[in-house]
């Protein structure tokens, strides 16, 4: 789900870079074998004066990547590099690697704006990006033609016509639509936002909707609960979350939801309020109480908005994972094994 949002942002530094005559290297992780903190797919963007955008770990090996790519960029030539985190206890330590996987990276210099690409994203739907290992010419597949590469699974090495690829598999990530513009709101877009979601706002007071009380790249929508489907349509693999504090607003909300696609359906509040809810609409016909999650969030002791926040996208991110929130210590399969 991260390597939507951190693709997007990298190929909008790559637009800057291009922009400004600045010339860039793109890192970008084409194998793991084992445990890694990061996935296929994840991308480390460095530019000719050193600045940085994304990142191929938790921060053990974006120092050594950055000094490959500046060299990339001096010798024009790419390189593919391999990261052991176990095998060569040595090297391990020097560049702190915490994970004891195999990482294989590959920097090559930026040789275009990836407008197209940029352009794909932006529009939100599935892509797949085909970067040959040989220094041929990058593809970019949409529709029918992504089909099939996306159909057999994540982003990956692949042999295709006869010669080494890195097929980057590009998914819209699912979305999160909260309902409240409040402040405490405003947290839950933000931290959704950080992690990958696609956030959309919705309230129907226009005054919380200022622009400038939320993230660059979280929608942001007028609507009243009885116009909610309209203004927003959802899907089966979305997630929404209402938290108006006005018992009518998450009442009118709530039934518009229940009757939406999504997979989740948060309420904020005490568990009492969120039957007194669920009441309300019963007197009305049956209430599909499987997707609602009242209280929303995961029961981790909270004191404020932020913490708040922080326990409602935790549990979006685990019911998305289809794992039972618990600690990491009483999980005996590796941690790094994700839907991500």
């Amino acid at each position: 789900m991260k390597s939507w949002l951190e693709t997007r942002q990298v190929l909008e530094a790559i637009g800057a870079s291009s922009r400004s005559g600045r010339r860039a290297a793109l890192a970008t992780v084409v194998r793991v074998r084992g445990s890694a903190y990061r996935h296929e797919g994840a991308k480390l963007l460095v530019t000719e004066d050193g600045h940085h955008h994304g990142n191929v770990s938790g921060g053990c090996l974006e120092e050594d990547v950055r000094e490959v790519a500046l060299r990339v960029l001096r010798s024009g030539r790419a390189e593919r590099r391999s990261y052991c985190g176990s095998a060569d206890e040595i090297a391990a330590w020097d560049l702190g690697v915490g994970c004891e996987g195999v990482v294989d990276i590959v920097v090559a210099p930026v040789l275009d704006a990836w407008t197209a690409e940029r352009e794909a994203i932006a529009d939100e739907v599935p892509c797949v990006i085909v970067t040959p290992l040989d220094g041929g010419r990058r593809r970019l597949l949409r529709g029918h033609e992504a089909a099939g590469f996306l159909a057999r699974g994540e982003s990956r090495l692949e042999t295709v016509d006869g010669v080494e690829c890195f097929v980057d598999c590009l998914r819209p990530p699912p979305r999160l639509l909260v309902v409240s513009a409040g402040d405490d709101a405003r947290h839950v877009a933000r931290i959704a936002h950080e992690v990958g979601f696609r956030v959309v706002v919705a309230d129907r007071r226009p005054g919380l909707l200022a622009p400038e009380r939320f993230r660059e790249g979280v929608r942001l929508v007028e609507t009243d609960a009885a116009r909610l489907g309209e203004r927003v349509v959802l899907e089966p693999s979305d997630f929404a979350v209402t938290m108006t504090h006005h018992f009518a607003d998450d009442r009118d909300y709530l039934r518009a939801l229940l009757q939406s696609p999504v997979r989740y359906v948060g309420v904020l509040g005490p568990r009492q309020r969120t039957e007194r809810l669920v009441a309300a609409l019963a007197v009305e016909g049956p209430v599909e109480s499987e997707r609602l999650y009242g209280p929303v969030g995961l029961d981790i002791g909270t004191d404020g908005a932020e913490q708040v926040a922080l326990a409602v996208v935790a549990e979006l991110l685990a019911v998305r994972s289809g794992r039972q929130p618990r600690s990491l210590r009483e999980r005996t399969a590796p941690i790094h094994l994700s839907a991500d």
